[in-house]
């Protein structure tokens, strides 16, 4: 088990393909979704993953995970276990300044939205900011994807 420390962002508009240097289909959903911990099952492509996640830290950048690879075969059953609905996106693996954002085009009930993450050493740590980054949602529970089942970005209200 490990701590991840990652940061999210909304993303201004798609100059961020540019620099994608590849993209994954990814297909989740939650087996747990309680207050302090998920259960996470994900196939990505052709490979698959349970993931546990403790709670966050009081800013939400950082928090417990734990994950193992699985058979695509298991994912699909277990997929029949999950609560609510399934997250169904893109992921887009953008290298910028000898940092890796990951950038999340959803599908779906979750259509138009788009999110970028980067992962860190520390909540403290600095980075470069392309220009395609928008605000943080870092925190933000509506953005988690174990909300995004059950409240889709589809039946926000628009701001």
């Amino acid at each position: 088990m490990h701590i991840e420390t990652e940061r999210k962002f909304l993303v201004k508009d798609d100059s961020y393909k540019a620099g994608a240097t590849c993209s994954h289909r990814i297909t989740q959903g939650y087996i747990c979704r309680d207050k302090g911990r998920t259960v996470r099952v994900r196939l990505c492509d052709d490979k698959a993953y349970l993931t546990i996640k403790g709670a966050g830290s009081a800013s939400g950048m950082s928090r417990y995970e734990w994950e193992k690879e699985i058979s695509a075969d298991d994912a699909r059953d277990l997929f029949l276990l999950c609560q609510c609905g399934i997250i169904d996106k893109t992921r887009h693996i953008v290298p910028y300044d000898g940092k890796v954002f990951e950038v999340d085009e959803f599908h779906g009930e979750n259509s138009g939205l788009v999110m970028a993450e980067i992962e860190l050493a520390s909540e403290d740590e600095a980075f470069s900011r392309p220009a395609w980054l928008g605000k943080e949602v870092t925190g933000d529970r509506r953005y988690y994807n174990s909300m995004l089942v059950s409240a889709p970005y589809s039946g926000w209200p628009s701001e």
